[in-house]
């Protein structure tokens, strides 16, 4: 060790930072071994069951039970077993959807975001949820999501998602006041993430699986908020915009569906379709495919939309789609929709002295 000569002396940047690492590194020992503060551990399963009986014996302190609820958060996120212990248990389930109930803005999020993790039985989820309810858990839900920090959104969307079971439990909730008007407004490009733009198209495909359903987004502008999602260079999110086409396409099998996409913004949401052919996956092409076909082939309604497609170079693409991995289906669909784009001659050879593997037909 060099000794200084004096201590008059202000150490350079190169000095001082070689302290700080120092201190930083005593500082990280002395610590190191210091158990976490005791609110901050992830308790033992034997504490949680003391947990859930303080919870089940009606304790009225909202504090406490906020605190006992973070507790059971933190358990349920470490591990599958955890999980599955708490899910075992028949009145854990029941206890969350009876504090879901209280509409309670912190303690619903809490029961939500434990709910989100457990998952647990689909279908008695969803009908302790709705069944015999007067909507104080949908209400519950719908506050969280207009409440709520970013997690809890997603968390809440999801949990919406899991319990809409079936085509009962899809219709009560789609026509639960309020909701779709926030998974329309959550699924725009210009107020949402691409993580929740995806929970809630996740939703919107689940409950659009019933007619009525399909109607009620077509008339609240879903379709715009898709074609903003297509025509946006951006958004380079796979799963999104997979699931972007998806909903279109199950919206493109309603008459004033169809005459959306192709009225909208002088076709801008046909030509969002095309941008996405063999650009973003398998899966995006193929829902792609389907939904131009069903535009162009099989009902024809709109020659806006034929239009576009060759404006876009659809055709082109859809020649290389023939070429690709696709299903067998889709493929024949492709080829569908050339014949009926009216392709001249001259424009297939061309495009064949260019690229002489792709046969069409």
């Amino acid at each position: 060790m060099q000794l200084l000569k004096t201590k008059d002396f202000v150490p350079n940047l190169t000095l001082q930072r070689l302290i700080k690492i120092w201190s930083d590194s005593i500082g990280r020992y002395n610590t190191a071994g210091s158990p976490p503060p005791s609110g901050r551990e992830v308790p033992t399963k034997e504490e949680v069951n003391v947990l859930l009986k303080r919870l089940m014996s009606l304790e009225k302190n909202d504090e406490t039970r906020i605190e006992i609820l973070s507790r059971i958060v933190r358990f349920v996120k470490d591990s599958d077993s955890n999980r599955e212990f708490l899910s075992a248990k028949k009145e854990f389930v029941p206890m969350l959807v009876d504090i879901i109930r209280t509409k309670k803005i912190e303690l619903v999020l809490m029961a939500i975001r434990i709910l989100d993790t457990v998952k647990g039985d689909r279908e008695r989820l969803s009908n302790l949820m709705l069944a015999n309810d007067d909507g104080d858990c949908l209400t519950a839900v719908l506050l969280a999501i207009q409440r709520g920090n970013h997690e809890s959104k997603i968390e809440s969307v999801r949990v919406l998602d899991w319990i809409s079971f079936d085509a009962k439990s899809k219709l009560l909730i789609a026509e639960r006041d309020g909701i779709l008007t926030e998974m329309i407004k959550s699924i725009s490009i210009t107020e949402s993430d691409p993580s929740l733009i995806e929970a809630s198209l996740s939703f919107l495909i689940t409950i659009s699986k019933s007619k009525r359903v399909r109607s009620k987004l077509i008339a609240a502008k879903t379709i715009t908020k898709i074609k903003d999602i297509l025509m946006t260079e951006t958004l380079t999110n796979v799963a999104v915009t997979e699931k972007s086409l998806k909903l279109l396409e199950t919206l493109s099998s309603k008459r004033e569906g169809r005459s959306e996409i192709c009225g909208e913004d002088n076709g801008r949401c046909v030509e969002g379709v095309v941008k996405k052919l063999l650009k973003v996956s398998t899966t995006a092409t193929e829902h792609a495919v389907t939904i131009l076909w069903c535009l162009c082939y099989v009902f024809r309604e709109d020659k806006t939309a034929e239009e576009t497609v060759e404006r876009s170079n659809g055709v082109t693409k859809l020649l290389v789609v023939i070429q690709s991995n696709c299903s067998a289906m889709v493929r024949q669909m492709a080829k569908d929709l050339i014949k009926v784009l009216k392709i001249n001659s001259s424009a297939l050879s061309a495009y064949e002295t260019k690229t002489t593997h792709i046969m069409p037909f």
